[in-house]
């Protein structure tokens, strides 16, 4: 009997709460059911984590602390025969700054949920008389329920007046930091089709522009991404803000949305490191 082949070139890289893999597909004269994806951590034995058609597997729901996990892939066949394991592969998921850093300034709570925010859950119609000249967010003085929108809208959204949009968020600090600082900005869901980008900047100066993945559309409706079968599809981007940007007294992290549609926020915030 011909034997079923192996995967091969496992490969992976660790993201935020998940870990991406690929390898080579097998030859098409295999004709192929699905791929066993299996993870191992520590000394523990190798337990199934999903099954996929394509040679891309993403594992995810993997936490904001790293941990070293151990993969490898089996080729199944039409037939249910399956082949020798590949070759393993140890890939670890990132640590978050919400974890290994020290709070400076934030809004939210980093739980999956953008309830704590005005308008929330599906009010988003209001945007444009709650808040006709944008969000301006000082820390400590603000209220997340009142001051602090649960989406950025874009362009790209006619309820909000098809123009861009941005968020201010203000802060102090009592001198420049002794070290670079993180942005981390969670999204409980984005626009399915055109989530677009927006423009990071600090203190007037552009740091970068941050593209969004595309999410399922649900979230201008629904606040929480972490109960069983939710349909949203959270994002996490965090980046690094060089310690020249900031100076003592007020500063400011500034979002522009001025590509695409909405996005729904989880949590915002500038965290310290060590």
């Amino acid at each position: 009997m011909k034997r079923v082949p192996a995967p091969a070139h496992l490969r992976g890289s660790g993201q935020l709460g998940a870990v991406t893999l690929d390898w080579t597909a097998v030859p098409w004269s295999t004709m192929v059911d699905h791929y066993a994806v299996y993870a191992a951590t520590g000394g523990s034995s190798y337990e199934l984590v999903g099954k996929t058609v394509y040679p891309h597997f993403v594992h995810r729901g993997l936490g904001f602390s790293g941990v070293r996990r151990t993969y490898r892939v089996v080729t199944v066949d039409a037939a249910g025969a399956t082949s020798a394991p590949s070759p393993a592969v140890a890939v670890t998921n990132l640590t978050s700054v919400t974890v290994s850093g020290r709070p400076i300034a934030r809004v939210g709570q980093y739980d999956g949920k953008g309830s704590e925010f005005a308008l929330s859950p599906n009010h988003s119609a209001d945007y444009p008389k709650t808040f006709p000249a944008d969000v301006d967010y000082t820390y400590g003085t603000s209220v997340p329920n009142q001051d602090w929108c649960y989406l950025l809208p874009g362009p790209s959204d006619k309820w909000a007046g098809s123009k861009n949009h941005r968020v201010r968020f203000r802060f102090d600090l009592d001198a420049v930091p002794a070290g670079d600082l993180d942005l981390a900005l969670w999204l409980i869901d984005s626009h399915a089709t055109i989530p677009g980008s927006a423009v990071l900047s600090v203190n007037g100066r552009e740091v970068e522009r941050l593209t969004f993945p595309a999410g399922a559309t649900k979230g201008s409706l629904i606040a929480d991404s972490t109960y069983p079968g939710s349909p949203l599809k959270p994002a996490y981007l965090e980046r690094p803000l060089p310690r020249s940007l900031f100076g003592p007294g007020q500063n400011t992290v500034e979002l522009v949305k001025d590509q695409g549609s909405w996005i729904a926020f989880d949590a915002f915030g500038v965290y310290g490191r060590g």
